[in-house]
């Protein structure tokens, strides 16, 4: 009420001084009342000049862009200027505050693993992340207030959209062609729409591989059992002779040997891949692993193969000498296996002009074919099913030399063609190669 009181004093004031004047102005005139009214309407007609004034002055700031401060009245107007603005730059405030807060929110969904579609009340698109876009096949700014069923028509997500069930996972091909989406739909606000999507290939790709993993551990498993389960019951129901008997028992001791082998490469693979990197400081004698490997070989072949190991000159690898051993003579061992008799294979070294190094496996056997070799590191993955376990092959060695060389931070290359032989090459960084001095090389 300060103000009031305030505006009441200055009024009276201002009515008095007129008057004063008048009277003044008026007794020479002998018209000392009428001057008086008149000095006084005049001293309200100038205050209320000077509030018309103030009043315009504000009128004009409010009318503009706000940007500097209200007019500093004195008095009632400049109370109201202030209490104005106040209120404007505390808004102002609020409001910056609120675009900080969604600007933060949608950079939180924007880096979402999962994409975020919001559709209005008519399923024209709101917003949308850039993984929706991508999933969706949507440009992100061009497609806003586009209704979605015309960007993206595909039959299972147009009905789900259109009359539910909403909160629940829907499966549909990627837009896109690639692979599969899994997608949730969810009500908001005043008839809106959540969609979250998120690509689920790679999963349904695990999965199957899991599947096939699983189906194909059973097969292998499952054949030795039969044949073993077989020749027990022949051998305890059938009156065999000696010869009989023993070629029985070796048959047997063949598939019990078999199920051994691919139980040890089934722990190894699970050994891998669940165990740490090998430590960069633990150095092994490449040739040491070509001495052991060359011995493992040669009893394979039993002369057969014409087999040449090379010399590595000192060269060491940073990295476990067992997983080393595992990856080499499973190459080695797959080389003699599928040459035929009176064939070639050599194991080298070859150091590159980075420093890299590489072990190199070479055979002048069948070959594969070109279709073939991307697929050739997948477990139980064959050429020939029925030539690979003829050979002894479980379909994991080569799946075992992907994960060994891959820890020591490296690569397989293969290279090979129907009837001129394979190459495999084992390719490590040059930080895990060094040529030890002869002191080193004699105490490894």
């Amino acid at each position: 009420m300060s103000w009031m009181l305030a505006r009441i004093v200055a009024a009276v004031l201002a009515m008095a001084a007129g008057a004063v004047v008048g009277l003044v102005l008026g007794a020479p005139a002998h018209l000392p009342i009428i001057g008086t009214l008149l000095g006084a309407a005049l001293g309200v007609a100038l205050l209320v000049l000077i509030d018309g004034v103030r009043a315009q002055r504000l009128l004009r700031w409010l009318r503009g862009a706000q940007q500097g401060e209200a007019p500093r009245n004195a008095g009632f107007w400049g109370e109201i200027g202030y209490r104005i603005e106040r209120s404007l730059r505390l808004r102002e405030r609020s409001l910056e505050e609120e675009q900080t807060r969604l600007a933060q929110f949608l950079s939180a969904i924007e880096a979402s693993p999962n994409g975020v579609l919001m559709l209005d009340e008519h399923d024209q698109i709101d917003w949308c992340n850039t993984v929706a876009a991508d999933h969706f096949g949507l440009d992100p700014l061009r497609d806003r207030r586009q209704r979605v069923t015309n960007l993206v028509r595909a039959p299972a997500f147009v009905a789900c959209l259109q009359s539910g069930p909403y909160d629940e996972t829907l499966d549909i091909p990627n837009p896109r062609g690639r692979g599969t989406l899994s997608i949730v739909l969810r009500r908001y606000g005043a008839g809106m729409k959540l969609v979250l999507s998120q690509d689920i290939t790679e999963r349904e790709r695990a999965e199957s591989m899991r599947r096939d993993f699983v189906a194909n551990v059973s097969h292998e498993i499952r054949t030795p059992l039969t044949v073993l389960s077989g020749f027990i019951e022949t051998l305890s129901n059938l009156p065999l002779t000696e010869v009989e008997r023993k070629r029985v028992l070796s048959l047997m001791r063949q598939q019990a040997d078999r199920m051994q082998t691919l139980v040890g490469d089934l722990l190894t693979l699970a050994q891998l891949e669940g165990s740490p990197r090998p430590a960069a400081d633990r150095w092994v004698v490449v040739d040491r692993l070509f001495r052991q490997v060359e011995a493992d070989a040669r009893a394979l072949s039993a002369g057969r193969h014409s087999l040449k190991v090379g010399e590595a000159g000192g060269v060491q690898l940073a990295g476990n000498e067992a997983e080393l051993l595992s990856a080499l003579a499973n190459l080695v061992n797959n080389a003699v296996r599928y040459t035929p008799e009176g064939g070639s294979v050599s194991v080298s070294w070859v150091r590159r002009a980075d420093g890299a190094g590489e072990i190199e496996v070479r055979d002048t056997g069948i070959g594969i074919a070109r279709e073939h070799l991307p697929r050739l590191t997948e477990r139980f993955y064959r050429v020939d099913g029925s030539r690979s376990r003829d050979t002894g092959g479980t379909g994991l060695g080569l799946s075992i030399v992907k994960h060994v060389v891959q820890r020591h931070g490296g690569e397989l290359d293969i290279h090979s063609e129907p009837g001129q032989g394979s190459r495999f090459r084992l390719v490590f960084p040059a930080a895990r190669v060094r040529v030890a001095e002869p002191a080193q090389a004699l105490g490894a």
